[in-house]
């Protein structure tokens, strides 16, 4: 399979590269049930406190714009310029990041406030991409050198920042929190790829479970990040790093797992193979468990849940699946018992 990091930061145009905490919070989401809302013909990426959700959609045939999700409505976000836009990224006052195609089909990185989207730049080559905003309106993704070689990136008041490697020639930053934590994945001089934590102008090679490679997509205000990461064998698994550890989350029996976001209890959501269907579905990572949420939504529902990609501190989930057979977006809003 493909990494999923690729459906997840990219277009169709461009396909690229714990310590739990066991406390009642957690616990209960792990518990936890859910009332599901479709969000329409859609993919959602992430969620802020309020309940805002970012994504994409298709507004007509052949286009796909980022959007805005608030108070049952959905805007448009538009574009730079070009055909197709995507909102990776929503802070806490509903400013988005993301990226859009220019006329020339060219890509920018964005950053939606205050109902105008501005072109952040590029690091010199005609490519770059932003997975990652905090409430600073800090933004980080990937964006090419003149020699075309892809580097993480930090923008902050009004530059772009290279943030290097781990010795090799490429790196892609994913998240960032308000402390100005930047997570994401770089090449290490032998050409592998391990998780990475950028700090006070440093990044740290976060390891992995024993094998050779390993993703970082997130980090949450107490700084712990999930990824994926290789075992010594077996199939890779989500992690959750926390104190300078890496804990195995677990899958859904022998298959792979990955992790792509984390609250700030460290609940931790992303997908895991199911032995039992044979495809990917959406789980939720709690309690030293891990739950295919497709298991804790209302039956006869009609949706496959496939991909979750967002959790805010209040449990609320947001993703994609199959509803009825079509490609839809979700919120899960856990039921109060």
């Amino acid at each position: 399979m493909t990494t999923p990091l690729s459906t997840r930061v990219y277009l169709p145009v461009r396909t690229v590269a714990c310590l739990a905490l066991f406390s009642l919070t957690a616990l209960a989401t792990w518990a936890q049930t859910y009332q599901i809302k479709d969000l329409g013909a859609a993919q959602a990426y992430a969620i802020n406190a309020s309940g805002q959700v970012s994504g994409y959609f298709s507004p007509s045939s052949g286009l796909f714009h980022g959007f805005l999700y608030a108070s049952g409505k959905l805007t448009d976000l538009g574009t730079l310029g070009g055909e197709y836009s995507n909102a990776t990224a929503v802070n806490k006052n509903g400013e988005l990041a993301g990226y859009s195609t220019l006329a020339s089909g060219h890509y920018r990185p964005f950053l939606y406030s205050g109902g105008s989207m501005t072109d952040l730049g590029t690091l010199g080559g005609t490519y770059a991409v932003a997975s990652g905003l905090n409430n600073a309106q800090q933004v980080v993704g990937d964006a090419w050198l003149p020699n075309s070689e892809d580097h993480a990136f930090l923008y902050s008041n009004g530059a772009m920042q290279d943030l290097g490697t781990l010795g090799g020639k490429t790196s892609s930053a994913s998240g960032i929190n308000d402390l100005g934590q930047v997570v994401g994945t770089a090449a290490l001089p032998s050409g592998l790829a391990h998780a990475f934590l950028y700090e006070q102008g440093k990044m740290t090679d976060l390891g992995t479970l024993g094998g050779f490679q390993s993703l970082a997509y997130a980090i949450n205000a107490a700084g712990q990040v999930t990824g994926q990461a290789d075992q010594s064998s077996g199939p890779s698994h989500a992690f959750l790093y926390s104190a300078g550890k890496m804990r195995d989350l677990g899958s859904l029996g022998s298959g792979s797992s990955y992790g792509y976001a984390v609250n700030g209890p460290g609940v931790v959501v992303g997908i895991a193979y199911a032995p039992s269907t044979g495809q990917y579905d959406a789980v939720i990572y709690s309690g030293g468990k891990v739950t295919d949420l497709n298991s804790v939504i209302p039956k006869n529902s009609g949706w496959g849940l496939q991909y979750a990609s967002g959790i805010n501190d209040s449990g609320e989930i947001v993703g994609f699946g199959l509803l009825r057979g079509q490609t839809h977006a979700f919120l899960l809003i856990p039921k109060r018992h």
